[in-house]
């Protein structure tokens, strides 16, 4: 009982890994295609972040905060 068990999950964990891999293997097909769009995208959004948190700790020092 126990090893038929254990086979039944192992069996599970393979087909989910396979799946997985698959995916990965997909998205990474992806990226030569997009080029460098998500490295522009990545660059804008930190440097709008970047700037969001100058403009808050702006207002924390005319507040008076530290």
């Amino acid at each position: 009982m126990g090893t038929y068990f254990c086979g039944k999950i192992k069996g599970m964990v393979s087909k989910i890994a396979y799946a997985l891999a698959d995916f990965f293997e997909w998205t990474f097909q992806i990226l030569p295609v997009l080029g460098n769009i998500p490295n522009y995208l990545l660059l804008f959004i930190g440097f709008a972040a970047f700037i969001y948190w100058l403009t808050e700790m702006r207002k924390h020092e005319k507040a008076g905060e530290r």
